[in-house]
């Protein structure tokens, strides 16, 4: 059993004893300190949007959720069965003081997380989550007398509202798609994509698609990360031919990968890159990815005269930094894209309309243009990701201050420390941090080829085993 308690929220295993895994008693403990935030906060609203995605422990999760808001005071508003973006978007619209997410995005299927949101539907920040945090070990809160229990209502409106604000983006162009007749599959993995995908394409003027594992059960048919490891099934639909693209998201939809018309993958990292390439061809901006992200970003970026900044890893982070360096386009190399002129936070709707829109475009300038000689046309780097799984004693700041004085001061090399620790090579690079939803190191690195990330990642990576 596992319980992990972050900034970013609080993220287990279904079942066993309180402090083990994610449990009612756990979870009545930290919706209640996030409510208690929200009110000490000075909340102008008392309704908070509960949304989730199609977990088998959804509905217990949601329940005991819902009546501890409920408890505390609050007003629910219970979207059911909604993409991380879409419960994102129901808190502006629905004037709410905040959002719980219930998701544990990538994870597998017996993982369960809630993902708080604030009145403008994102992340809390890491002086509000660590306020959370401590709220919820001393137990400092207290529930509403009988006279000001919170009320409690559904509403299933969302996923239109949803579509009906990325169709009304400028970029959007949906003539051009209709017109490209696109042949589409997708893989939902047995969650709320498999919803809300549908009525996006079928707006869209997609009519040609083809889904995959698209009934929201929860019980997903492979490992949730949209990784190439995990994707051989739609690779394997679209080997057989006459589909354009297939589109992957993640269990809570704000991932998004792609897979060519050849069964090939795109690449995940390239999802915001080909996004901010259109986005940049028709609005000047800067653009922000995180330090974990491709350099292929920065060389688009350029490409367009534009300004390019990486933040520490973390969709709040990455956001942050958005709104400080004027970004029109940003987001993360998992295959997160944030698009401002729709909200700030990552959302596979939008990144799908884009791409559409991009190679529908394309088509118009080049008849018959593939995706995957699309995917020709940007700057091609390979990023290994792997992981050092955690010992109960390892020191991990330690070894991390370790790695940092090694490299330090080297000639032609520049050490960041913002998040972990980044080592930038010339022609390469090797990123160190502790991930805050799993008890690992995450170790990515980046090349001209895949065997070059991989070695240098796994050089690293032997110097922090003898380290343990």
């Amino acid at each position: 059993m596992a319980l992990i308690k972050s900034i970013s929220g609080i993220r287990g295993t279904i079942g066993g004893r309180a402090g083990d895994g994610l449990n009612p008693l756990d979870i009545v403990k930290f919706t209640s300190a996030y409510a208690t935030l929200m009110r000490r906060t000075g909340a102008k609203s008392n309704k908070i949007v509960v949304g989730r995605d199609a977990r088998i422990s959804g509905e217990m999760v949601k329940n005991v959720v819902c009546g501890t808001l409920m408890g505390m005071g609050f007003d629910v508003v219970n979207i059911g069965l909604a993409s991380t973006p879409t419960t994102e978007l129901a808190v502006t619209m629905e004037g709410a003081c905040g959002g719980i997410i219930i998701t544990a995005s990538h994870n597998p299927r017996h993982w369960n997380a809630l993902k708080l949101l604030n009145s403008d539907g994102e992340f809390l920040n890491a002086a509000e989550g660590n306020e959370v945090l401590r709220i919820a070990e001393a137990e400092d809160f207290d529930f509403a007398d009988v006279d000001h229990i919170g009320k409690y209502r559904e509403d299933d409106t969302f996923d239109q509202k949803h579509v009906d604000l990325v169709l009304g983006l400028d970029l959007v162009d949906v003539p051009a798609i209709k017109a490209a007749k696109f042949k589409v599959a997708f893989d939902s993995i047995n969650s709320v994509g498999g919803i809300i995908l549908p009525k996006l394409l079928k707006a869209l003027g997609v009519d040609d698609v083809t889904p995959l594992y698209s009934e929201p059960t929860g019980d997903f048919q492979h490992n949730p990360e949209p990784l190439e490891k995990n994707l051989s099934d739609i690779m394997g639909l679209m080997k057989k031919g006459g589909k354009d693209v297939a589109f992957v998201v993640d269990p809570d939809v704000d991932r998004l990968a792609f897979i060519c018309e050849d069964g090939k993958m795109y690449g995940e990292e390239y999802t915001l890159v080909t996004v901010a390439d259109y986005v940049l061809s028709h609005t000047p901006g800067n653009t922000v990815s995180n330090l974990s992200s491709t350099r292929a970003l920065r060389d688009v970026t350029q490409k367009y005269g534009m300004q390019y900044n990486a933040a520490a890893v973390g969709e709040v982070n990455v956001v942050t930094k958005m709104k400080e360096t004027n970004t029109v386009i940003g987001g993360e190399g998992n295959g997160g894209v944030i698009y401002p002129a729709a909200h700030y936070g990552r959302d596979a709707l939008v990144g799908i309309a884009l791409f559409l829109s991009h190679l529908a475009h394309k088509r118009q300038e080049q008849p018959g243009l593939t995706v995957s000689q699309l995917r020709a046309t940007y700057p091609e780097y390979s990023i290994a990701k792997n992981r050092i799984d955690l010992q109960p004693s390892t020191d991990v700041d330690a070894i991390l201050k370790k790695v940092k004085e090694m490299y330090t001061g080297q000639e032609g090399v520049t050490v960041n420390d913002i998040d972990g620790v980044k080592i930038d090579f010339p022609d390469k690079w090797v990123h160190l941090r502790k991930s805050n939803t799993e008890p690992i190191i995450r170790v990515y690195s980046e090349a001209g080829t895949m065997e070059a990330a991989d070695e240098i990642g796994k050089k690293i990576m032997d110097i922090v085993y003898a380290m343990q």
